[in-house]
């Protein structure tokens, strides 16, 4: 099983940014799908996840910003992010959560300057 996220880069404050995530291989019994991020210097934190079939729980801090979705036919997980803040920067991470094992991407880096 491999995650590859994708589409990070320097994006001015108020930009945005659409991550990729494609799934390789087979994952059964998934309990999440999910965007963390961990910024320079800090933990690595919760940004969105989809948690069963169609329940979303976002962090406070991206709220009406952000939106995450996933299209199984295409086995892609996608964080829309609009109005970027430079509190935003940080390495975000793809995961998935499963009866079988957690999973993570490579991380890509997101940098939003002020």
């Amino acid at each position: 099983v491999q995650l590859q996220a994708s589409g990070g880069g320097l994006v001015q404050t108020g930009g945005s940014l659409r991550l990729s995530c494609k799934v390789s291989g087979t994952i059964n019994d998934i309990t999440t799908v999910a965007w963390y991020r961990q910024p320079p210097g800090k933990q690595r934190e919760l940004v969105a996840k989809i948690t069963g079939p169609a329940t979303i729980t976002y962090a406070d801090s991206v709220k009406g910003r952000f939106t995450i979705s996933r299209d199984i036919a295409k086995r892609m997980v996608y964080l829309q992010m609009d109005d970027l803040k430079p509190e935003d920067t940080a390495v975000y991470y793809c995961n998935i959560f499963s009866a079988g094992g957690n999973y993570w991407g490579q991380g890509t880096q997101v940098t939003v300057s002020s």
